[in-house]
């Protein structure tokens, strides 16, 4: 469990990244950086760390599923998980 400061941080800034987004792509198709920069840093989608949206957790973050491998595992074997199920051979 990631601490709460940091899942607070990041859902600000995810709400910055919404915010600015339309602005970005217009200032980007015009190429002009100088008003790109004067845009705040945290609404940069590249600066955005990916965490899982259950418990914070910002390593072994899954794309696909939008989660870390531990919630994964344990969704999966719970068969939460649609299509997904534990391998054996």
């Amino acid at each position: 469990m990631a601490k709460k400061s940091k899942i607070a941080k990041m859902n600000k800034q995810v709400a910055l990244i919404n915010k600015y987004s339309e602005q970005r792509q217009e200032l980007k198709a015009a190429k002009d950086y100088e008003g790109l920069a004067k845009l705040p840093k945290e609404s940069n989608p590249n600066r955005l760390k990916l965490r899982d949206l259950t418990d914070g957790r910002p390593r072994g973050y899954m794309r696909k599923f939008g989660m870390s491998r531990i919630t994964f595992r344990e969704l999966a074997h719970q068969g939460l998980i649609p299509g997904v199920k534990k391998a054996s051979w």
